[in-house]
């Protein structure tokens, strides 16, 4: 059993920091990687009591036969269905970005409208840009979730505005092309608005199919516990795809009372925590069947 740490990204703005170990694919780069207080990675797991110097010991044995991965679905769909459980068979791909506007900073009383390099201005008018792409393009999900304004004082112009890109579709082709629009609608706006732009591709994760073979074996435990064979894509990113490019694969979701997650009213029904687990169990014996 392992408990993979960073799989968010939240601290260090790159995800799936444990499980890259575990999967033989940690870049010693990452170690540079700071925090908001300046933090680097290294320093963090030297502070953990650990050795950086030891991360590949972490990779997982050339034996392993497979990875089960057990999370809430983070969504609404089981609950909507009135179901407990489902298999996933794919996790969709994802990219994040992060993209610097950057103007002049002038003060609001005494700068005219037509004299302003506006950097939120600028921001502004290509979130709603991305949120039009979105609606427009079937399957696409896209986010702007976090926003960082200088010098963010109520009486200045903002002279510069950091934001986020978080993109995700099933297609690998069809998200690429629409990153290409949106950086494109990104430099045009820049470049009307008089304002300097900077972007950079934090992750550029594929679409990872689960194991044929262990969602299968899922189903076949899922039915055996009496429960209906629900099988559905995962439009959350989970160290499962990156442990797939290593290791055969299935993943396992349990409802999450109202879709929340990312919030203090995440949480768990007792009933689906025990349908999971049993589920989990019988496919354990099924898979442990088949290597005999």
């Amino acid at each position: 059993m392992i408990a993979f740490s960073e799989e968010e990204g939240v601290r260090f703005g790159v995800p799936f920091i444990g499980s890259r170990a575990v999967a033989g694919r940690f870049d010693p780069a990452l170690l540079a990687l700071k925090d908001a207080e300046g933090i680097t990675l290294e320093a963090a797991i030297r502070d953990y009591g650990l050795d950086p110097a030891k991360i590949g010991d972490a990779e997982l044995d050339e034996n392993a036969a497979a990875v089960l991965e057990i999370h809430i679905e983070q969504g609404p769909v089981l609950e909507a269905e009135d179901l407990s459980v489902a298999a996933v068979t794919d996790i969709v791909g994802q990219t994040r970005m992060s993209l610097r506007f950057a103007g002049h900073a002038n003060h609001a009383g005494t700068t005219p409208m037509h004299l302003r390099h506006d950097a939120l201005a600028g921001a502004a008018e290509w979130i709603a840009s991305v949120e039009r792409t979105a609606r427009e393009t079937e399957g696409l999900i896209a986010t702007v979730g976090k926003i960082d304004v200088q010098p963010n004082a109520g009486n200045v112009v903002p002279g510069v505005a950091a934001v986020s890109l978080d993109l995700r579709h099933s297609t690998d082709t069809a998200r690429q092309a629409a990153l290409e629009n949106l950086l494109a609608s990104a430099c045009e706006i820049a470049d009307r608005r008089g304002l300097a732009l900077e972007s950079k591709r934090l992750m550029d994760q594929p679409a990872v199919p689960m194991d044929e073979r262990l969602t299968a074996f899922l189903v076949e435990a899922m039915e055996a516990n009496n429960l209906p064979s629900k099988r559905m894509p995962s439009g959350a990113g989970h160290d499962a795809m990156v442990m797939a490019a290593k290791v055969p694969t299935a993943m396992l979701f349990l409802r999450s009372p109202g879709g929340i997650s990312h919030h203090s009213d995440e949480a768990v029904r007792e009933e689906d925590v025990e349908n999971v687990l049993r589920v989990a169990a019988s496919f354990i014996e099924r898979l442990a069947a088949d290597l005999k």
